[in-house]
């Protein structure tokens, strides 16, 4: 098969579960992945088909290999968070935590990647910890004009949620 006839390929198993025909793209992106098994692109889509279908431990080692096989910007990035909250909704929590730490390193601007942090963070029993970076978030990110004019004091607060002022 050509790169190109691969690529329409790809294309319309992206456009099938985009649709919603997420089986139909499943079995296209196992056929691609048997053809292909080292292309990183063909792995995220496969790992985003098996998660979307509820088959959060099938996923893994197509997001694994996705990573592996030298991903980069967006896609690193999808992956990353895409393989987090799949160890993390499989109870893996070391492993979401390490996989979101890799994604917040590299990717800490987003703030996606923070709050399914902080969700592994708690499942770590680091809830603190957590709350603070929730906290963080949240005055970072939010238009309530309400919590803006409280910005500076949560932040504060968010900094030793244990302290108190008297």
């Amino acid at each position: 098969m050509s790169t190109a006839q691969r690529e329409d390929r790809l294309i319309e198993a992206i456009g099938l579960r985009e649709g919603g025909q997420v089986e139909e793209a499943k079995r296209l992106l196992l056929a691609l992945h048997a053809e292909s098994p080292e292309d990183p692109i063909v792995n995220l889509q496969s790992a985003w088909a098996h998660d979307k279908l509820g088959l959060e431990a099938e996923a893994v080692p197509f997001y694994e290999a996705a990573i592996r096989h030298n991903l980069e910007g967006e896609d690193l990035r999808h992956a990353l968070l895409g393989l987090g909250s799949t160890y993390r909704a499989l109870g893996r929590y070391d492993e979401a935590l390490a996989t979101l730490n890799m994604g917040v390193e590299a990717f800490p601007q987003d703030r996606t990647m923070q709050v399914f942090r902080a969700m592994a963070l708690y499942n770590t029993g680091h809830p603190k910890e957590a709350c603070q970076l929730l906290l963080r978030v949240i005055t970072a990110t939010t238009a309530d004009d309400r919590i803006r004019a409280y910005e500076s004091a949560i932040d504060t607060y968010a900094a030793d949620l244990d302290r108190s002022w008297q």
